[in-house]
């Protein structure tokens, strides 16, 4: 990443935490761009560049009701709908991801054979640790609510018997496609059986949409495991790429977010508004 888009990374990740801390109260463009230490005009050139749309139409996203909005009025039935997440086409970005997963046999080993390389990116989210094998993209971590020594030994803590390498160049052409969205990556998925069936689901839930963890119960034709597949959901190692982020409960609530509600809440935020740009 060149270091003038790392510097906005920055920019709009400190943004998009401040207009997360004052949701009830919506920041004005020209409060935003004093913090920000830029002009109005440039910040809003800015942030619409990141993001998709202005400061104001972003705080209207990130309204708490939200959630339920988009529940009622994108509300996607997995069992009929097309593989158009990212794995597919869409109006949202032009990633494409390629992605295979561990035999079960692999998974239990609990990484053995494995080297996994990492290193840390700028996300328009807070830092992103990312992690890969040689075959894609095996963890995606966001810190900003945890920290990122948290958010290391969680990761780390999944494959145990792996060899860490901090190796950012290794993946880096597969990161920066990810965070920015464009291009294409891989992604390798680890992970049991059920976790698995629950996270190709996910991935049929389309950017801007969501569903609920009944639905992917049903969808993997489990559909009493509604609290297993909430496990599993918060077991997501590849947050952005398998959108769990996309998973609500029935009630319209945000149900829980392995790196944080705020994370999530910008995450849904930030995919409805382009989706709605890109409309």
């Amino acid at each position: 990443m060149e270091q003038n888009d790392s510097y906005h990374y920055q920019v709009i990740a400190r943004a998009i935490e401040l207009i997360d801390a004052h949701d009830s109260e919506p920041l004005s463009l020209t409060e935003l761009a004093r913090q920000m230490n830029m002009s109005p005009a440039h910040f809003q050139r800015l942030f619409t560049q990141w993001v998709g749309v202005s400061p104001k139409r972003y705080q209207q996203y990130l309204a708490l009701g939200h959630a339920k909005s988009l529940l009622r009025d994108r509300f996607t039935t997995l069992e009929t709908s097309n593989a158009v997440g990212l794995s597919g086409s869409s109006r949202l970005h032009d990633l494409f991801v390629r992605w295979e997963a561990m035999t079960p046999g692999d998974f239990a080993k609990g990484g053995s054979d494995l080297t996994i390389n990492w290193g840390w990116f700028e996300s328009p989210f807070g830092p992103a640790l990312l992690m890969g094998t040689d075959k894609g993209i095996c963890g995606l971590a966001f810190s900003a609510v945890t920290g990122e020594d948290e958010a290391m030994v969680d990761m780390t803590s999944r494959w145990p018997k792996a060899n860490f390498v901090e190796n950012p160049e290794a993946i880096r052409p597969w990161a920066e496609a990810t965070l920015s969205l464009s291009g294409e990556t891989r992604l390798h998925m680890i992970g049991a059986p059920l976790q698995l069936k629950v996270w190709e689901a996910l991935l049929m839930i389309p950017p801007g949409h969501v569903t609920t963890y009944s639905e992917i119960a049903e969808a993997i034709g489990k559909p009493k495991a509604v609290r297993a597949v909430g496990t599993a959901v918060g077991r997501n190692p590849v947050s952005l790429l398998i959108p769990c982020h996309r998973a609500l409960r029935k009630s319209g609530a945000l149900g829980g977010y392995h790196w944080g509600l705020a994370v999530k809440r910008s995450l849904l935020a930030w995919e409805s508004a382009r989706e709605d740009a890109a409309a």
